[in-house]
């Protein structure tokens, strides 16, 4: 196994040009567990801890650019406010070694269903910054996974950043695990208001072939809200529309049964998830959070 590790950008673009092979290393949270097990042995890594550019950030406008190596600690420490929901995902993810060292961008790599900071992700609205020596694109979000541990990028390409929808209202993420801490998740859920353009998104986790959207559960709220007249009197919500939107939630769910948990039970725990999560994120839109966007 040959160890290639590039001083900059440019530098690395070139040497994965040579390696299409070769696997990017970064925080190396999953990529050290899958060779220490033998379950991967690449001929190439391609180690990105000396290229700058991927540990920083710019908060600057309507979108958070975030470096694909820029660790979970500092999303939790540094911008909980502008990506709410992410930085609890944030929270949820391994022990304080493993935050300090794992990254968005890393578990985007892995594209695992079970990856905690895919919710966050799809309900705050992100696109995948993948670079190549061919220049750059822009991949939304949930068109990035493909299947299981598989992700659009071409071989040629690195995860350069990740270009993140600033908050303008509450967002939320739970996860169901097998203990309290240090677990993959069984499944997980992320919700997003968005008052701005009085919409709603979601994540769900571990609970398909991918991270996906419950797009039909998002309809159905965003069509409560406006027709009740919700977002501008902020009244309470209706225990049915609360409840259908658990109930369609987890119908967007397409699980297995495994060693964590049944499918049944996945697709119950996400319609509890949902419940909770849109009662809590309510609950703050409810209190004046986000409230102005709706004068934006």
């Amino acid at each position: 196994m040959d160890f290639l590790r590039p001083a900059g950008w440019p530098e690395a673009l070139a040497a994965k040009a040579r390696h299409p092979a070769a696997v990017p290393l970064a925080g190396g949270t999953d990529v050290m567990v899958e060779i220490n097990f033998d379950h991967r042995r690449p001929e190439h890594l391609l180690d990105l801890g000396r290229v700058a550019e991927l540990h920083t950030w710019d908060t600057d406008g309507d979108h958070v650019r975030l470096g694909a190596a820029v660790p979970y600690a500092h999303v939790i420490d540094r911008l909980a406010a502008p990506l709410p929901g992410l930085a609890l995902a944030a929270r949820t993810v391994g022990s304080p070694q493993i935050r300090n060292r794992g990254s968005v961008g890393g578990n985007l790599g892995a594209a695992s269903p079970a990856g905690d900071s895919h919710p966050a992700l799809l309900a705050a609205g992100a696109d995948v910054e993948a670079a190549s020596v061919r220049g750059t694109r822009l991949i939304p979000v949930e068109e990035f996974y493909t299947g299981v541990k598989r992700n659009a990028l071409a071989p040629d390409e690195l995860i350069r950043a990740v270009r993140i929808r600033r908050a303008t209202g509450p967002q939320q993420f739970a996860k169901v695990g097998t203990r309290n801490a240090m677990v993959i998740a069984v499944c997980s859920f992320a919700l997003a208001l968005h008052p701005h353009d009085r919409t709603v998104r979601t994540g769900v986790g571990s609970a398909a072939p991918t991270p996906v959207r419950a797009r039909t559960a998002e309809d159905f709220l965003t069509a409560a809200l406006a027709q009740d007249g919700l977002w501008e009197t902020a009244r309470p919500l209706p225990p049915s529309v609360v409840r259908e939107f658990g109930q369609l939630a987890a119908g967007a769910c397409r699980p297995i049964d495994d060693v964590r948990g049944t499918a049944a039970y996945r697709r119950h725990a996400v319609a509890v998830l949902a419940r909770r999560t849109l009662g809590w994120a309510w609950d703050a839109y409810r209190a004046g959070e986000g409230r102005e966007a709706l004068c934006a």
